[in-house]
């Protein structure tokens, strides 16, 4: 079966193409290779590359840029969207689509389930819900995934920044108000591949939102200990810094930020059969191939 993956260079995107099974043929197109805010280069590519099934990986994730960058944050996370779900309509290929948990308040304290009704607070989760909302509106077969706090080896993440001031401070002050479920980049491919095979064994999927990330749920306090104590133990960090739990309040940043992301993932198991992952685990899968790259490099 074919698959086109767009945004294959995003922090996703590159777990898609190196986790992808050996029964799909794959084409992993980045942003420089098809801009899908362009409906005729995305026209074009599903046309000439004929797939079977699209896989859009392909996001504008800068939170905060987002704020001052809306023109660009829309044209990608809505009119893209858009334009790969009128493309895949008109010639009856399936999408799934990756979103994330900003498209709610998080005002709540119970786990978010599909059904719940979404109001994000700033330009990254409208621009989400937008392309969520685009994608129903013009696709009969479509497949959204939301998921929260994506960590891994590639692109800029929380995991990332906190092995690099770690290396650089003795103590660090991390928000501590925040809960969600941190979700690593390969847990999340190897989700959508096991729809994929899923879609290929019966040509039908029960197609919605459904949501999928790491357990057990956190505060970004709660991750950054975990990360330091990995690292410290693996040998990335030669000390764990001193960390301070603070408030959001204590940390303004441009982009509003959910003081609950948590999502209830029990719809994805039931119809699909798909278990949320332990970030913990993940986390130590991705510290290992981070220092295993840092060994290489010094070789």
């Amino acid at each position: 079966m074919r698959v086109l993956i767009t945004g294959a260079q995003g922090q996703v995107g590159q777990e898609l193409m190196r986790l992808a099974p050996a029964e799909f043929e794959v084409c992993g197109l980045g942003s420089a290779s098809l801009d899908i805010t362009s409906a005729d280069q995305v026209l074009s590519a599903v046309t000439q590359f004929q797939p079977a099934l699209i896989i859009n990986a392909a996001a504008y994730t800068a939170v905060d840029k987002a704020e001052s960058d809306i023109e660009r944050a829309w044209a990608v996370n809505h009119v893209g969207v858009a334009n790969l779900a009128t493309a895949a309509e008109g010639l009856s290929i399936p999408v799934f689509h990756i979103s994330t948990d900003y498209v709610f308040a998080g005002d709540t304290s119970t786990p978010y389930r599909e059904s719940d009704a979404t109001n994000p607070g700033g330009v990254y989760g409208a621009s989400k819900l937008a392309g969520e909302e685009a994608l129903a509106s013009a696709c009969s077969q479509y497949l959204v995934l939301r998921t929260s706090w994506v960590f891994g080896v590639h692109g800029s993440n929380f995991v990332k920044t906190m092995l690099r001031l770690g290396g650089e401070r003795d103590s660090l002050s991390i928000v501590a108000d925040q809960q969600g479920g941190p979700t690593s980049a390969a847990s999340i491919a190897t989700a959508l591949w096991q729809l994929a095979d899923i879609y290929q064994a019966r040509q039908q999927l029960p197609w919605g939102v459904y949501h999928f990330s790491g357990t057990p749920h956190c505060t970004w306090f709660d991750f950054a200990e975990e990360i330091c104590h990995q690292a410290e133990s693996l040998g990335l960090l030669q000390q764990s810094p001193q960390l301070s739990p603070i408030s959001t309040a204590d940390y303004p940043t441009p982009a509003h930020r959910p003081a609950w992301s948590v999502m209830n993932c029990t719809k994805l198991f039931v119809n699909l059969g798909i278990h949320s992952p332990n970030w913990k685990e993940d986390l130590r899968l991705v510290l290992t191939e981070l220092q295993q790259n840092t060994v290489q490099a010094a070789d």
